[in-house]
């Protein structure tokens, strides 16, 4: 008789085999655990539509809330931006002091002719370039020869223009001979305008300029951390180091994640295959994560800021919402000094202006004249604050994303808001409102989605640029999502709420946006040039990227709806609807709407923008010398 059959050893083989299985689910469960574990404020735990899908009939209060955070949220944002302008340096002694200071290291040389630039033209910020010396803070890795031949090699790379300086003239070229985009870029002339000024102050110089809005630079962990060990040396030529099949897009092989991905620790949840490859969304509504709460939830949760430091290594679950991770242009794994207007965090660019925020056109511009061709102090069709409409605004393309790899668009960041905004179905949003109102007594209940979206969002696609791949094509997305007719710049002017997000990259109306006499709220995953200037909840309200929570910034600010009362089952709907309002919310939101106004008109201007590129021009003239000492400034 063999071994296996005694019945007693043939039930103990098959226990072995059940105790096996068991430990191999248990550890898979802990990995896709791991991959949603931890996420802050930010990017609640499922960020795509998840609430309440209770039935909203029979609700009534639901509790009571001791305190509402918003307006210590703008109180703190005041006085932190209030501190961040008074100690700005006055002189440039103090100047000098401040940067050895930051740095551990004496300005860059030219660094006088700059603090006369920024003087003359009362630039307010004069210490703040903390984000632009990290863009810089690897290229000191390398010797001033490898800097300038990675700059002249990133520029044979397709959609990246130069910007050269020769002897104080620059102009802006393309050195590409066997690709198809021969023209200079919108972005390279926008930034050869914005060096003109101070072009013959500057020694001879080559930038690489990205030629798209999307971030180019994804350098592996290794090769970040060990710059000695993994550094690869550019003498073979560009296609030495990126391949001699580098091609502009994927073509199905590999992806922005895929890259993104080797940024990341070796230890992190993102490096880890089965918590990275976690699919966290579906066209289900329900949110299987959320946990009972006798509060309001995560409804009533607040961003502190933008998520332009959101670590997509500790979430990556979270990359499957934001469409830049589907980006069909392919990334860069080398650093090389590529200046681009947007990065989300782990990415290598340098960052610069828009050109959408330093020129003047129809589309991207606040108060543009098309008769005299110039910008007026006030847009034509700008619209009292009495008079605008207090539902949010937002109209834009189905951009946002890529589709390398395809059929991932309804979770990207436009798409998520637009189907959430048109939401018919019969779940519920937990609403905080003041009543009655005007008081502190805040109350919260549960309000149908429904309802709430006809009464405060005006949101629609205009336009299908991807539906080729959308899942079902063009008629299920147009089933999944409201769309509408397009509108143009002037026509936002007439709402209180003016919504910013995302698309294929950074927004480039946000500018114009901040000019307008309405309050802009903002989702972004990106940071800019002006990250290290700008105020949330002072000059603009900011949005996580879940969007879980603009229902309550619009009843704190606007007061309760009529769903909302009605649900409440509160005595203050027999009151006139002009004292259902809340006027303490409303001067508020007048204040945020101002604030952001006059940022605009005094830190966000060209010339403003003009003393940006003018300091970074001066570092990177550093880095591009083989003496970086005799490019020290010496008093």
């Amino acid at each position: 008789m063999s071994p296996t059959d005694n019945p007693k050893d043939a039930w103990s083989q098959r226990r072995s085999y059940i105790f096996i299985g068991v430990l191999i689910f248990a550890f898979i469960q802990a990995g896709l655990y791991a991959g949603r574990r931890g996420a802050p404020d930010n990017f609640p735990e499922d960020a795509a539509l998840a609430s309440d899908s209770s039935s909203a009939s029979g609700l009534r209060i639901r509790g009571h809330v001791d305190e509402h955070p918003i307006p210590k949220l703008m109180e703190n944002a005041e006085k932190k931006f209030r501190k961040l302008l008074s100690k700005q340096s006055r002189t440039l002694k103090a100047a000098v002091a401040e940067y050895r200071r930051r740095y551990h290291r004496n300005p860059p040389k030219g660094f006088e002719e700059w603090w006369k630039f920024a003087r003359e033209n009362d630039v307010k910020m004069i210490d703040e370039y903390d984000g632009l010396v990290d863009d810089l803070a690897p290229f000191w890795n390398m010797s001033g020869v490898e800097f300038r031949r990675r700059a002249v090699q990133a520029a044979q790379l397709p959609s990246i223009d130069l910007v050269r300086i020769r002897s104080g003239e620059a102009e802006a070229t393309t050195i590409k001979n066997d690709l198809d985009d021969d023209d200079v870029s919108m972005r390279a002339r926008s930034f050869l305008l914005m060096v003109s000024k101070f072009q013959h102050l500057l020694p001879d110089m080559d930038f690489p300029i990205n030629a798209r809005s999307e971030g180019r630079v994804l350098v592996p962990w290794e090769h970040r951390t060990y710059p000695n060990t993994s550094f690869q040396e550019s003498l073979g030529g560009v296609n030495s180091i990126v391949g001699s099949l580098y091609t502009p897009d994927w073509q199905g092989r590999g992806s922005v994640w895929e890259a993104y991905r080797r940024i990341c620790p070796p230890d992190s949840l993102a490096r880890r295959l089965l918590s990275a490859k976690r699919i966290s969304f579906t066209n289900d509504t329900h949110n299987f994560f959320r946990l009972s709460s006798s509060g309001p939830g995560s409804d009533f949760k607040f961003a502190r800021g933008m998520d332009g430091n959101y670590s997509f290594c500790s979430n990556p679950w979270a990359h499957y919402n934001q469409g830049h991770f589907f980006s069909d242009w392919r990334t860069v794994p080398i650093p090389y000094p590529i200046l681009s207007p947007a990065k989300s965090s782990g990415y290598g660019d340098i960052k610069i202006p828009s050109h959408y925020y330093y020129g003047t056109t129809r589309r991207y511009t606040y108060a543009w004249d098309d008769v005299n061709q110039e910008v007026k102090e006030i847009d034509s069709m700008e619209t009292p604050w009495e008079k605008k409409d207090d539902r949010i605004f937002w109209r834009g393309a189905t951009t946002g994303g890529g589709s390398s790899p395809p059929g991932y668009s309804p979770q990207y960041q436009r798409h998520r808001f637009v189907r959430m905004a048109s939401d018919t179905s019969n779940k519920n949003e937990t609403i905080v409102f003041a009543d009655p109102p005007g008081s502190s007594n805040y109350v919260y209940t549960k309000v149908p989605t429904k309802a709430l979206n006809e009464e405060i969002m005006d949101v629609a696609f205009v336009s299908s640029v991807d539906h080729v791949h959308y899942p079902g094509g063009l008629a299920q997305q147009e089933k999944d999502h409201r769309f509408w007719d397009a509108a143009l710049l002037r026509d936002y002017w007439a709402h209180k709420y003016i919504l910013d997000l995302d698309g294929m990259s950074y927004s480039g109306k946000f500018f114009a946006y901040l000019a307008s006499d309405s309050a802009v709220i903002k989702a972004s995953v990106y940071n800019e040039f002006f990250s290290d200037w700008i105020q949330p909840w002072l000059h603009y309200i900011p949005l996580s990227a879940s969007y879980r929570e603009v229902y309550n910034i619009h009843a704190f600010f606007s007061g309760a709806t009529d769903a909302t009362l009605e649900a409440a089952n509160s005595t203050s709907l027999d009151l006139p609807a002009s004292k259902r309002r809340s006027l303490d919310g409303d001067r508020r939101l007048r204040r945020i709407a101002r604030a952001g106004k006059q940022w605009k008109k005094t830190i966000g201007r060209q010339v403003d923008m003009e003393a940006y590129v003018y300091r970074l021009c001066l570092e990177y003239a550093r880095l591009w010398a083989d003496d970086r000492d005799a490019m020290n400034y010496s008093p």
